[in-house]
């Protein structure tokens, strides 16, 4: 798909260029072709509030086949959820580095739904309670893992980051993301949220709970993904 920047003052970040050179940017929606399926990343902040509303109300009912992305200047939990609910599937900083903004379309386009740490933990509410001992299918699971897989899965499925994970278990975060995406292979799911369903003493409860959370954020997605928050006093190296 086409990647177009909505900002009410029609510049690009250098970030956004950086992630995606070939990116058109817009005030409007006026010159976009209504045939053509795109990614729209929508740039947020306080002062634009009414601008966004009905950017994404023209976006939903003229783009169907499109997808949306909400770039915010400061994300919060409850602008997240309100742009989820209006049809937006990924959720980010405005200042991300053009490597997890990559990450962010091809997870979007493959069905997935992105979204930071506070919100996923939201979401996955009673999962968040993983056991170590007690159901025989988290045993199963369990028993498919490496000791060190183990380790990982559990702290993923409560929610924790892989910088968080890599720091508690004294390991780097690419062994971490190495882990866990082995894990995932291994145990048959394809996102942390569905891990963390499997290793809950209350997975069917917790699956029936978090699937009503999701379908009132987007009717549309079937999965939900969640990537660990930015390091941003790191990443923010673009902030003008």
């Amino acid at each position: 798909m086409r990647d177009i920047f909505l900002c009410p003052n029609g510049n690009m970040l250098d970030n956004w260029k950086q992630a995606f050179p070939k990116a058109l940017v817009s005030s409007s929606l006026v010159t976009v072709p209504v045939s053509e399926p795109v990614v729209f990343w929508v740039h947020a902040n306080a002062n634009n509030v009414s601008w966004l509303e009905n950017i994404m109300a023209s976006i939903e009912k003229k783009f169907k086949a499109s997808k949306v992305v909400v770039l915010a200047n400061t994300p919060n939990e409850p602008d997240a959820l309100t742009v989820m609910r209006r049809g937006a599937v990924g959720y980010c900083h405005a200042y991300s580095a053009p490597s997890l903004l990559k990450e962010l379309k091809t997870v979007v386009m493959h069905g997935g739904i992105w979204l930071g740490n506070d919100l996923l933990r939201t979401l996955i509410g009673a999962a968040k309670e993983v056991i170590h001992t007690a159901s025989s299918n988290v045993e199963k699971a369990l028993d498919l893992l490496t000791n060190r897989e183990k380790q990982v899965a559990l702290e993923a499925a409560k929610g924790c980051s892989n910088k968080e994970i890599a720091r508690l278990l004294n390991i780097t975060e690419r062994t971490v993301k190495a882990h866990i995406s082995s894990s995932l292979e291994k145990l048959g799911v394809k996102d942390r949220l569905q891990l963390a369903l499997i290793l809950n003493q209350n997975g069917e409860s917790a699956k029936s709970s978090i699937s009503a959370e999701v379908k009132k954020l987007h009717p549309k997605q079937d999965s939900l993904h969640r990537v660990e928050k930015d390091n941003l006093k790191k990443k923010l190296e673009y902030v003008a």
